[in-house]
C-alpha cells in the first residue's frame, strides 16, 4: 500500500513511500495524506532521500500543528516525533528483499550501437548501492532501440591487502558508464583509470529507469563526452550528430 502514496501527481519511489507510511503510523491521529502535506509544505515537490535527510523536528512539529490546517485529533508526543523523523531519515527502515532478477545471453556485436553499463546495486533490479560497498553490479547492454541486462557481478572477499576500489574497479573494465549513488574522490580516480566513467545520481531508483534514459540519448545525439566514452571516432561522431537531427 505504502508504494501508491502520491505526492502532487507523482507516484512516489517505494523506498520513500514505506518511510511516509512507518512514519505516520508513529504519529497520534496524522494519517499518510497529512504527514505527505506537510512533508511538501516544508520541502516542496519532488520528495527526495536529500530533503528528507534534511528534515528537522521542529519545522514537522510546526507544521503538523498549523492552526491553518485541519485540527488532529490527537496530538503526537516529542518522542513521537523524534521517532517519525528518523524514520522519515531511513533509519531502522529496509525494504522486502527484491528478488534478483536474471541474466541473459549476449555475444560482443549483438547490439549495434551500444554501450555496456554498470549499476551499484543492493537489492533486486535497483540502482541503490554506492560504488565502495553496494553488494553486486547490475550490468547492461544498451541499444538505442534494444537493452538487455548481461551480468551481476558481486566484489566478493577481499585478500588482508587487496586494495577494495582497484578490485571493484577490474570488475567493470569492460564496462563504459557506471552509475552509481555516491563514490569518493580517489575510488573514481581508479574508476577512471579503468577506462570507466563515473555517473552519480541524486536518489534510488530502478535501474531500467536508467536504461531507458540512456537510451533516448543515444537515439537522439549522444553529447561528445558519451561519444568518446563509447570509443566514437570523432568524424563519425559529427555525422552521428547530423544524422539525428534528420
Amino acid at each position: 500500500m505504502a508504494a501508491h502514496i502520491l505526492a502532487g501527481r507523482t507516484q512516489l519511489p517505494a523506498h520513500l513511500a514505506l518511510r511516509i507510511a512507518l512514519a505516520a503510523r508513529e504519529l497520534n491521529g496524522v494519517d499518510n495524506a497529512r504527514l505527505l502535506r506537510a512533508l511538501l509544505a516544508i520541502s516542496g515537490e519532488p520528495i527526495t532521500e536529500a530533503r528528507l535527510g534534511r528534515l528537522r523536528v521542529a519545522r514537522l512539529r510546526a507544521q503538523l500543528l498549523d492552526p491553518a490546517g485541519d485540527e488532529l485529533s490527537l496530538t503526537p508526543s516529542e518522542r513521537q516525533l523524534q521517532r517519525a523523523v528518523s524514520l522519515l531519515k531511513g533509519r531502522g527502515v529496509r525494504m522486502p528483499e527484491e528478488p534478483l532478477p536474471v541474466a541473459e545471453p549476449y555475444r560482443d556485436g549483438e547490439l549495434a550501437d551500444s554501450v555496456r553499463i554498470a549499476c551499484a546495486s543492493d537489492q533486486g533490479e535497483c540502482l541503490d548501492g554506492s560504488f565502495g560497498r553496494c553488494a553486486r553490479y547490475l550490468i547492461y547492454q544498451v541499444s538505442p532501440s534494444s537493452s538487455r541486462l548481461i551480468d551481476l557481478r558481486e566484489p566478493g572477499s577481499l585478500a588482508a591487502d587487496e586494495d577494495r576500489h582497484a578490485r571493484r574497479a577490474s570488475l567493470l573494465q569492460d564496462c563504459q558508464l557506471l552509475y552509481t549513488l555516491s563514490i569518493g574522490g580517489p575510488a573514481a580516480a581508479k574508476v577512471i583509470r579503468a577506462g570507466v566513467h563515473p555517473v552519480k545520481v541524486a536518489g534510488p531508483m530502478p535501474a531500467r529507469a536508467i536504461v531507458e534514459e540512456l537510451q533516448r540519448v543515444l537515439a537522439s545525439a549522444p553529447p561528445p563526452w558519451l561519444a568518446k566514452v563509447m570509443g566514437i571516432e570523432p568524424d563519425r561522431r559529427v555525422r552521428f550528430t547530423c544524422n539525428s537531427r534528420g
